[in-house]
């Protein structure tokens, strides 16, 4: 009987004016009057404060003591039974030197002589009279400054039943049309919420007065007509039952609390930093209600049960549906309330009730206000259980159509998202960074999580995601049908911004997990040669896509692994990036500084196959370049090399041919999960037009091809230094190459007759482009460069293998 007279739960007072609560534990007080609050679970301190006599408590709502430690830290104990409290409060007062009976103490430093004089004797109140409502306004607004003749005025109130009196006065004036003594009461009510008053506030918002209380603050002196608040809560603001609750004390709280809210957010005025702590008291109520509901409805396993079998019935309706998905919304949102280790257990709870499989249903439907609010569900339950999500999602059942896939389905509604400013697709995306995020997989019981969901998320879904980026960056002829089209048809038909914007999305979350996903996302990679088609994006229209493209580059070299370096080598990666620093002319801004920063990192991390190969094929088109030493310190460096390799002093390096022999082989075993994975992305967003034969070898074109010796083979969208053949058919004779142009061309011809491994086709290089590629070819923008041309020579390098 003492541990549960005893045990409190302990809040703090954050600078949002939000109670916060810190744990569960048991209150003592010791011989040194010091207060100790022990953890339930381990017995750990969560408080120990010594009780001063100049401190100001508060008993509140029976159950409560509320104090202040210092000017900004409040601190309550909320007490399991009110034997606890009084138990408590008894010794606070001893050590004051209080009577128990009162409800508030107070530093007596801070009050007039005259008042400790007066302090046992209750406050005179006028008669509750329509020509004395002047006299007790002016009462209510004198009081508020003093802590002590506040406690004096709530015992009047309390004691003389005042409160309700007030309120028959208010009745009364409103049918006689007395307008001066409605303004009047007002002010007095909107006083009396100031007293910061537990007891005031119990009895203001009971079923019989809360409504006056709201009647009389529609009268504000300030307006000419008063508001119709109370029209709006009876007629207007419907309570649903989406399932009859039985009982009756959950309902009337539910309805205070909707009630008591609408005061506080709608009602009252924007409050000053003075009437903010005055009405602390009346945002405990509200934290304390929304406790007990959540806690009611938690502990009713019936009431829960019968929601969602009706939510996964299929003959319920659909509005009845949609009021059951917005239900459990409201329930997340109270669930706040509760402290960490109970609001996990709660969301468990309605894991293990079917919540999940029940969103994945309701995600999917036509109805917008069903899915946001699904999603805002989902948002809470990845955001406080990840895990659970993560096992819920390993654990469906693997369809032959990955559709059905809960994360699937959250990566459809990101993509497809219709809205324009893609609000909903950001929240998406963070959601699924939460969930692919290895840091919540760290504790030693989540290390197999951690394996298991990354190989899950890489082979069911990230051909999904990279659907769209795959779409917007191929090589197709315009009349095929993309692979990714049906789920692309509401983003692409729209608006160019917003798939760009989807793209950069996308190109974030990819970003991610190139920094966080070391083999999995290297695996994807190289096997689907995912950078070069990234880079394409770099002639986009969209800086801010540019960008993004770059910076995933930029996060590759700066793992400093060598083979991606080897990777980006090979494919000959650096060229679209020079292509746009040329393009890019002498503009400085964000674009220039980018790409400059990502050879400035290459130099001082002194990555050498990089900076041979930048310079190899590169540094006649970059040697202009003259307003940094970015390209002159690459050229330093190359040339240290060399000097160190003919003195014999060159560190020791792999032999090249055992180097591409070992990518070889990491590469084969990745071959078969690529070809599975591409196959998904088409059978999930529509099917090619064309034949299986002409798809597969469409994949061997767009995919890494290797020769006999082990080198590699890449078809470029432009292959740099290759001249168009003047015999091929319907092209036309090329302009004669301006200085430049000749400059990089001799750069990129001299790299081909160099290199013997990087050996492009005369078919692949003189082949014409056969359609645009997506978002970063634009027709207007090539006229735009033609007429252009001879004006901005000058100033508007061309690009490589132009």
């Amino acid at each position: 009987m003492s541990d549960t007279r005893r045990r409190v739960k302990l809040y703090t007072l954050n600078e949002e004016r939000q109670w916060e609560d810190r744990g569960t534990g048991h209150v003592c007080c010791s011989l040194t009057d010091s207060l100790r609050v022990t953890g339930e679970a381990d017995g750990s301190l969560l408080l120990e404060s010594t009780i001063q006599p100049g401190t100001a408590y508060q008993k509140q709502q029976d159950t409560l003591i509320v104090w202040s430690e210092a000017e900004n830290c409040e601190l309550a104990l909320s007490f399991q039974e009110k034997a606890g409290c009084d138990e408590l409060w008894e010794k606070i007062c001893q050590v004051q030197g209080k009577d128990p009976s009162v409800e508030i103490t107070q530093d007596p430093g801070d009050e007039s002589e005259e008042e400790l004089a007066e302090s046992g004797h209750p406050l005179e109140l006028p008669p509750c009279e329509p020509g004395r409502l002047e006299e007790l306004e002016e009462l209510v607004m004198s009081v508020l400054p003093s802590p002590v003749r506040r406690e004096r005025l709530a015992l009047a109130l309390l004691s003389s039943g005042y409160i309700r009196k007030l309120l028959q006065l208010f009745r009364a004036s409103e049918e006689a049309g007395d307008r001066q003594g409605l303004q009047q009461l007002h002010q007095i009510v909107r006083g009396l919420l100031l007293l910061n008053k537990a007891t005031l506030l119990e009895v203001m918002f009971s079923d019989d007065c809360i409504m006056d209380v709201v009647g009389c603050l529609e009268y504000e002196p300030a307006l000419l007509q008063p508001k119709s608040h109370r029209q709006f809560l009876t007629e207007t603001a419907r309570f649903r039952e989406v399932i009859p609750i039985r009982d009756s004390e959950l309902r009337q709280k539910i309805h205070q609390t909707y009630r008591v809210q609408y005061i506080q957010d709608i009602i009252l005025p924007t409050h000053s930093v003075l009437e903010d702590n005055f009405l602390s008291t009346l945002s405990s109520f509200l934290f304390f209600n929304k406790v007990e509901i959540v806690s009611m409805l938690q502990e009713d396993e019936k009431f829960l049960t019968e929601v969602f079998a009706q939510l996964t019935d299929e003959a319920t309706e659909h509005s009845k549906r949609r009021e059951l998905v917005n239900f459990f919304k409201e329930f997340c949102v109270f669930s706040q309330t509760l402290q960490p280790q109970n609001r996990d257990a709660f969301f468990r709870t309605l894991a293990n009730l079917g919540i999940l499989p029940v969103l994945e249903i309701v995600m999917g439907m036509e109805d917008v206000q069903v899915k946001a609010a699904a999603t805002d569900i989902f948002c809470y339950l990845v955001e406080f259980s990840p895990s659970v999500v993560r096992e819920f999602i390993m654990q469906e059942p693997q369809q032959a159509d990955d559709d059905v896939l809960l994360i699937n389905v959250v990566i459809k509604q990101m993509i497809c998202d219709s809205d324009p400013e893609l609000g909903g697709a950001v929240q998406l995306m963070g959601l699924l960074r939460t969930l692919m995020d290895p840091e919540n997989m760290l504790a030693p019981a989540s290390k197999a999580e951690k394996s298991e969901f990354l190989s899950f998320f890489y082979k069911y879904c990230m051909h999904v995601l990279t659907a769209p980026l795959l779409a917007n960056t191929g090589e197709e002829d315009p009349g095929e049908t993309h692979a990714c089209s049906l789920s692309l048809s509401v983003c692409c038909a729209s608006d160019n911004l917003q798939t760009a914007q989807l793209l950069a999305l996308i190109l974030e979350l990819l970003t991610f997990c190139v920094e966080h996903h070391t083999y999995h996302i290297k695996s994807y990679i190289m096997t689907r040669d995912l950078l070069r088609r990234v880079l394409t994006l770099m002639n986009s229209r969209h800086s801010f896509l540019a960008l993004c493209a770059l910076r995933f580059m930029r996060r590759i070299i700066g793992l400093k692994d060598e083979y991606y370096n080897h990777y980006i080598v090979k494919g000959n990666l650096f060229e679209p990036v020079i292509s746009a620093l040329l393009d890019n002319g002498t503009r400085y801004n964000l674009l220039n500084s980018a790409i400059i920063e990502l050879f400035e990192f290459i130099r001082v991390e002194d990555s050498r196959s990089l900076i041979e190969h930048i310079v190899d094929n590169f540094y006649t088109a970059l040697e202009s370049i003259e307003y940094v030493q970015t390209f002159k310190g690459l050229k330093g460096r190359y040339e240290q090399e060399k000097q160190r390799q003919s003195r014999g002093l060159s560190r020791c390096r792999r032999d090249a041919r055992s180097f591409d022999e070992d990518e070889d082989m990491w590469l084969n075993e990745d071959e078969e999960t690529a070809d599975t994975g591409l196959d998904k992305c088409k059978s999930d967003y529509g099917k090619f037009m064309e034949s299986e034969k002409a798809k597969e070898g469409q994949d061997k074109e767009s995919q890494p091809k290797r020769t006999t010796t082990g080198s590699f083979k890449f078809r470029f969208s432009h292959s740099a230094g290759a001249p168009p053949s003047a015999s091929s058919s319907g092209s036309t004779p090329a302009a004669p190459p301006s200085g430049q142009t000749a400059r990089v061309r001799h750069a990129c011809s001299h790299r081909l007759a160099a290199s013997e491994q990087l050996v492009l086709s005369s078919k692949a290089a003189c082949a014409p482009q056969t359609g645009p590629l997506g978002l970063v070819d634009y027709s207007d923008d090539e006229d735009e460069e033609e007429s252009d041309d001879e004006e901005q020579a000058s100033h508007k390098r061309p690009r490589l293998g132009s």
